[in-house]
């Protein structure tokens, strides 16, 4: 019998879920190797009582979505977090870096009627266990299937734990920081195939610190090369407020 598998969303612009949707010739692949039940972008219906994999997207920024991934652990067999959103708590952890209320009274007004049993946002792990992770933003879909069909044969989760310069080296890509750009390739976890460098665009840490990380070193170069360390502490903000990198 195929895996049973659910796709849901919490706090994100579901540009992850849009993204697997373009895998073209690898979609057909990867569902032919699933049952997939219920995918919150693509339909009307309620997620079943049983599944096997639960693939979630976006950060958890309320009480509803907390216990909604606590019935998702109890459920699921395996649980996939994909996108920056569900692995770091990505660019809406930035609400959560000061007073939350008053964010939301700057938006909405004093007083407004938003929604209630708001909490700041934070990635799905801050919650339950994840089983496997698919980092990036938005994520890369042939990592997707990598990733997928591990969790569905049982295989461990082996992310990527080098940092990205050392692929830009291999690609020949000239270093962003000579030309002044604070490129955080030094201390992000590669995978991406170095996409955003490879055209020009300083890494922006989408996919997280490397675990092999030198936040000191990092800005001993950042010096060296005539830039504000600081710099990297406020690149690090867009996608990590979150985690260690915010501590």
């Amino acid at each position: 019998m195929a895996p049973r598998v659910v796709f849901v969303g919490l706090a994100s612009d579901f540009g992850c879920q849009v993204q697997i949707t373009n895998m073209e010739d690898h979609l057909l692949d990867v569902l032919g190797t699933i049952d997939l039940v219920y995918w919150q972008l693509a339909s009307s219906g309620h997620m079943p009582d049983a599944y096997d994999v639960a693939v979630i997207e976006g950060a958890v920024t309320t009480d509803e979505h907390e216990a909604l991934l606590k019935r998702v652990r109890e459920t699921a067999a395996v649980v996939v977090a994909i996108g920056a959103c569900a692995v770091l708590g990505g660019i809406p952890a930035l609400a959560g870096t000061g007073d939350l209320e008053q964010r939301f009274a700057t938006v909405y007004g004093a007083g407004a009627p938003v929604a209630r049993g708001r909490r700041a946002p934070a990635p799905v792990e801050s919650v339950i266990s994840v089983d496997y992770h698919v980092p990036g933003c938005p994520i890369d879909p042939a990592e997707f299937v990598r990733v997928l069909n591990r969790a569905v044969r049982g295989l461990a989760d082996r992310p990527a734990e080098d940092p990205l310069c050392a692929l830009c080296k291999t690609n020949e890509n000239l270093c962003l920081l000579d030309s002044g750009q604070p490129c955080l390739g030094l201390i992000t976890r590669t995978g991406c195939g170095a996409i955003c460098v490879s055209r020009g665009r300083a890494c922006t840490g989408c996919r997280g610190l490397s675990p092999v990380a030198n936040l000191a070193a990092a800005r001993v170069v950042f010096a060296d090369k005539g830039l504000d360390p600081a710099r990297i502490d406020q690149a690090l903000s867009i996608y990590n407020s979150y985690g260690e990198a915010a501590r």
